[in-house]
């Protein structure tokens, strides 16, 4: 797989302008003009760039990592430094919008080089992407104007300090969006719940629990179709719990039924449960419920 090191090569790949900084480029479509255009089909690849894009008017399918997303409604799409892409000649890249990229490096000795690190949003696929409503297309283009009219001017030392806080407003804005997003698709959320439920019920039902173990987040996400990170976050919203979480409240559910059978050990309970190393399933079931397997089938007898 092709990777590009530096923004100049990866953009000369793309085939499109060099950019006016070395670690920085910008496009922006404005009135009745359109993003320049890169080459219409691309094999797997990755680059040490992020990339920020909002693109209003696209067709087509484009591969982020193992996702398709149909564009046609445009979308604000975050990309990370080795996240995988490709796309081949069904998309049709006319578009409005804009388009950020800068190399990891851009971001040294900054408060946003860590920062940026927190947001979930580099890690979503792009059937997760953000649309935003009218009044925030706005606020958003006039951060990237802000950002265009540095990146365009003659850059002298305040330039890097007057960008890096734009881009952190702008990051900024896209978390308050998202969650306004995660909001309005509460339907979303509960469906992805409900999922998760019945994912765990079949794996636990089929005995697969027993002879492949705990499901990591990578095959549950995989399975319903969403990113690791975008199924943790849009759980976290809606019910206060991360996707780990949920699976430990299953199993642990799922142990308290099985503990009351006097036939098992509490080891047999764990090895039935996934568990490699029945300590740890001890250690976990006392932290949810304060009190040992054992105890609690002692517990339980009293009653």
């Amino acid at each position: 797989m092709q990777h590009f090191k530096t923004l100049s090569s990866y953009l000369d790949y793309l085939r499109l302008p060099r950019p006016e900084h070395p670690m920085l480029s910008v496009f922006n479509s404005r009135g009745d003009g359109y993003l320049p255009c890169p080459r219409e089909s691309s094999p797997p690849i990755t680059n040490d760039c992020y990339s920020i894009s909002f693109k209003k008017y696209v067709e087509g399918n484009l591969n982020y990592g193992r996702t398709k997303y149909d564009f046609t409604n445009g979308a604000l799409i975050f990309i990370s430094p080795r996240q995988v892409l490709k796309w081949d000649n069904s998309v049709i890249f006319e578009q409005k919008g804009f388009s950020i990229n800068f190399h990891q490096d851009f971001l040294k000795g900054t408060g946003l080089a860590q920062q940026i690190k927190k947001y979930g949003f580099f890690s979503y696929s792009t059937n997760e992407a953000l649309h935003l409503s009218p009044k925030e297309d706005k606020q958003m283009e006039s951060i990237v104007e802000n950002i265009e009219i540095e990146y365009q001017n003659n850059q002298d030392a305040f330039s890097k300090e007057i960008i890096i806080s734009q881009l952190e407003t702008l990051l900024k804005y896209a978390n308050r969006f998202y969650e306004r997003q995660f909001l309005n698709r509460k339907e979303i959320s509960n469906d992805l719940l409900e999922q998760l439920n019945q994912y765990l019920l079949k794996h636990s039902e089929s005995g697969q629990l027993r002879e492949k173990g705990i499901p990591s987040i990578e095959q549950i996400a995989d399975t319903l179709s969403v990113s690791q990170r975008y199924l943790s976050d849009t759980l976290k919203k809606e019910t206060g719990k991360t996707t780990t979480e949920h699976v430990h409240l299953y199993l642990i559910d799922e142990a308290k039924h099985i503990l009351l059978q006097p036939n098992k050990s509490v080891s047999e309970v764990a090895y039935e449960l996934g568990f490699e190393y029945p300590p740890y399933f001890s250690r976990l079931f006392k932290k949810k419920e304060g009190i040992t397997p054992t105890e609690y089938r002692e517990k339980f007898k009293l009653n």
